[in-house]
């Protein structure tokens, strides 16, 4: 008898979104047609997402890509014998030789597109589980000092250094406290926290169970944007998968420590991305931010202790424990250190997920893996961080990516997204769409926010009717400094990062000549 040839067919939402069920049924049903066995696996993405549906096959020479495969072609991929990994003009060769996955350091995308999601036997076959494992025999403390030690920062807008955070909390007595994960990924650009969630929900378990275990909290919540349904379900079955096994519960793998957890739909506000306005919706209320103090790491979730960090950052945790914090801390530069996935997005011919070591530049992101721009035009910015984040010239893009080189510049590395765009687009255009997603997104708690992006953004349309057009330039920079010193969280604080890096470095955009903007400064 033979043995069944796996099979691997993504049921990432962006390989279903170009039709990899459909894919899926037809290798199953011209498998069968044929008499051949196979084992289909539906894994993860690997995040090469301009070849998806991206099939594998197993060989005994490892992994072999085929890709885009859409349903018209299984038929003839059968026939060219893809099931012993043949050439095809859809064929890539092994899966792992791909250069634009060859070249990344995964960490925390180590397993994704390689295990079943669902699978607690994959998931502990490649090493799952070892770092709670290891946090199980630890002090709280010396599980927080692992992760001070390694340098892990929050892997969101602000980089707090997440050691720091689970130290206050930990140091704060209450009778109970709460780990709470930020999924609300709402960024443009980003989707790192859905490849994960769907495609290795169990490392955010895993890194949440030892953030309770560091902590001393003992419940915890994953707070889900309502776009992500299939993350969602993921994340429910694997939440019930190692609760059965005694990964979670009363007394986790029989160690006499408690950490369970649950998922919450989000409310489908942008505002909620924001910690306090998250909590907010977490109690039942509307999304307005909180004014802080009290930091939520004192009085957060129902006024308890409350460690609030983002997937990524979480996720990142196994390994530190795992491997140690000096094996994370030596990849990176200066107090960036480890990886960050990068999602390179907008007009890139090969966009996708790129873990790689902080110290990198955006050339290499957008031309070394990205492969230029889609459209064929010389690409002219790119914006890093979400639609809060600053828009970059090409003069900027050997700037190594780094937490303080970006500070440095006005700008910020955020989630790691990037929306690239090429000689095309209209920078006052897109600098007006950011000041009125700010009005529109905006909870309506401060001044600063709720009226200047509405002000801001009318100035904006002024300034490109040529509508006294020195008078209101003026005016923009002064709304901007009002918003950045005055707002109450990033939203309106950060609105003016795009608005102003677009009248910098694009002046000719909003009909000026370059000189009138060179004194533009962000505090």
């Amino acid at each position: 008898m033979s043995t069944a040839i796996k099979v691997f067919v993504p049921k990432d939402s962006a390989a279903i979104a170009v039709g990899a069920n459909a894919v899926a049924v037809a290798v199953a049903q011209e498998a069968e047609r044929r008499g051949l066995a196979i084992e289909l696996v539906r894994n993860g993405s690997r995040g090469l997402l301009w070849l998806e549906t991206l099939v594998e096959i197993q060989t005994s020479a490892g992994r072999v890509a085929y890709g885009p495969v859409e349903q018209q072609d299984v038929a003839g991929l059968f026939d060219a014998g893809w099931l012993e990994g043949k050439p095809h003009a859809l064929a890539h060769g092994l899966t792992e030789e791909i250069p634009y996955l060859k070249r990344q350091e995964r960490l925390t995308f180590a397993r994704v597109g390689i295990t079943d999601p669902l699978s607690l036997s994959d998931y502990q076959a490649h090493n799952g589980f070892k770092g709670l494992e290891q946090a199980l025999t630890l002090s709280p403390s010396a599980i927080v000092e692992q992760v001070t030690a390694s340098g892990l920062r929050g892997r969101g807008g602000a980089a707090f250094p997440t050691g720091i955070k689970w130290k206050t909390v930990l140091a704060t007595p209450a009778d109970q406290k709460y780990i709470v994960c930020n999924a609300d990924e709402g960024d443009s650009g980003t989707f790192s926290d859905r490849m994960l969630m769907e495609g290795d929900p169990y490392v955010l378990i895993e890194g949440m169970t030892i953030a309770g275990l560091a902590t001393e909290a003992t419940y915890g919540y994953i707070y889900v944007r309502s776009e992500y349904p299939y993350a969602i379900a993921a994340l429910e079955t694997a939440i019930s998968h190692a609760r059965e096994a005694g990964w979670l519960g009363s007394n986790i793998r029989n160690s006499g420590h408690a950490f369970d957890l649950e998922v919450r739909t989000a409310a489908g506000a942008y505002i909620c991305g924001e910690e306090t306005s998250m909590l907010e919706s977490l109690e039942g209320r509307r999304g307005l931010v909180r004014a802080k103090p009290p930091l939520p790491a004192i009085a957060g979730l129902f006024g308890k202790p409350t460690v609030i960090n983002n997937v990524i950052s979480l996720a990142s945790v196994p390994i530190i424990l795992a491997r140690g914090a000096d094996f994370y801390r030596d990849y990176g530069m200066g107090r960036s250190t480890g990886t960050l996935p990068f999602q390179l997005a907008g007009n890139l011919k090969q966009g996708g997920l790129v873990e790689k070591a902080f110290g990198l530049t955006l050339n290499e992101l957008l031309y070394d893996f990205g492969g230029g721009s889609a459209s064929g035009k010389p690409l002219r910015a790119v914006q890093v961080g979400g639609p809060l984040g600053a828009y970059l010239p090409e003069s900027q893009w050997s700037t190594p990516i780094d937490y303080e080189a970006y500070a440095a510049m006005q700008a910020m590395v955020g989630h790691g997204g990037l929306v690239a765009f090429d000689e095309t687009a209209d920078m006052s255009v897109l600098a007006e769409y950011a000041m009125e997603f700010c009005a529109i997104e905006s909870c309506g708690k401060c001044t600063p926010c709720r009226i200047g992006a509405v002000r801001g953004t009318e100035v904006i349309a002024k300034i490109r009717r040529n509508e006294q057009r020195e008078a209101q330039v003026v005016l923009l920079r002064d709304l901007c400094d009002t918003m950045l010193a005055g707002s109450l969280c990033a939203l309106g604080g950060m609105t003016p990062y795009p608005v102003l890096s677009a009248l910098e470095h694009f002046p000719e955009d909003f009909g000026l000549p370059a000189t009138q903007t060179n004194n533009t400064q962000i505090a």
